[in-house]
């Protein structure tokens, strides 16, 4: 193994674990080096095919592999705390899929052992980094809408990839812990980090009467301290694929972002934005503000995941 490049162990073999391993493979300085999953032919398959040296079906035996400095964590959500423990105690830096636990007593555990260990502990959310996203935050910081006042995200389908998410003791909750996490996330991101002062949340299940979920459509109402409200929209009960998007109102405009439909975002702003398209002469009033050909809105390869401790 190259000593410039960070080893990381995938811990989980299933659809999530093969988009970090597919997204580590655009990161010069990261190798995978190893995997995990307590399924011994789901290991080696997933070893064999993206040609990673090393599997294993015991934790400890890859927590024990040396060049293994950083794990990623794609396995169901209540084993999220135990290994995050169990990793810290053996040195390595710790990247969390989403929901980050089961509750808030697993969460600070989580915190205290990789303080205690000196490690980092990452919380992988991926829509501060998509593209058309990272577009309407731009949007928002040059002040093109004005001062921020209503919020909204979105995100709808059918439901999960994984079977224990429909399972409440391994998963925690419905679609409002596996995707209202994303929302919330999103909505400090926007907002600068403002602390959230009040949570209203309107949940029930309405389709998937035979599953032992805690809900499968939530409407969730966020106030932050600075003012501004926020407002989602989760479904696993929307059929026909993906649907997410997001808005932002502001006093001088508004903006739309559907992040499966074009690469522009349907704005309206009363002061202009800085960039609207190639060659735009007019950018006041009702635009299309495009993603860059270059610069920021390229794969944005060197944002880092934030930090918990």
């Amino acid at each position: 193994m190259n000593n410039d490049k960070v080893g990381i162990g995938i811990i989980g073999s299933q659809f999530i674990s093969t988009i970090h391993v597919e997204a580590f493979k655009s990161v010069p300085d990261a190798e995978v080096v190893a995997v995990m999953s307590p399924t011994e032919n789901h290991a080696s398959e997933f070893a064999k095919k993206y040609g990673i040296p090393r599997y294993f079906t015991d934790l400890e035996q890859l927590l024990a592999v040396d060049e293994v400095e950083m794990v990623v964590i794609g396995a169901p959500n209540n084993v999220h705390c135990e290994i995050t423990v169990a990793a810290a105690k053996a040195g390595k830096h710790v990247v969390v899929e989403k929901p980050f636990c089961m509750n808030l007593e697993e969460a600070d555990r989580m915190i205290e052992a990789c303080k205690q260990a000196n490690v980092k502990l990452m919380y992988a959310e991926e829509l501060c980094f998509t593209p058309k996203y990272v577009r309407l935050k731009e949007l928002v910081d040059e002040g093109a809408l004005g001062r921020t006042i209503l919020l909204k995200q979105s995100e709808k389908h059918d439901g999960p990839h994984a079977d224990h998410f429909w399972d409440v003791e391994r998963s925690g909750g419905g679609v409002t812990m596996d995707m209202g996490c994303h929302a919330i996330e999103f909505f400090r991101w926007m907002n600068d980090r403002t602390p959230i002062k009040s949570v209203y949340a309107q949940m029930n299940t309405s389709v998937h009467m035979d599953k032992t979920i805690g809900d499968d459509n939530s409407i969730i109402i966020l106030e932050f301290e600075n003012g501004v409200t926020a407002v989602a929209e989760e479904s696993w009960t929307k059929p026909g694929g993906m649907d997410d998007r997001a808005e932002v109102h502001g006093s001088e405009g508004v903006a739309y972002a559907d992040v499966l439909q074009g690469n522009s975002i349907q704005t309206y702003s009363k002061k202009g934005v800085g960039y609207a398209v190639e060659k735009a002469a007019v950018r006041l009033g009702g635009v299309l503000p495009c993603m860059r050909k270059s610069g920021t809105m390229g794969f944005r390869r060197n944002l880092p995941i934030s930090w918990i401790v």
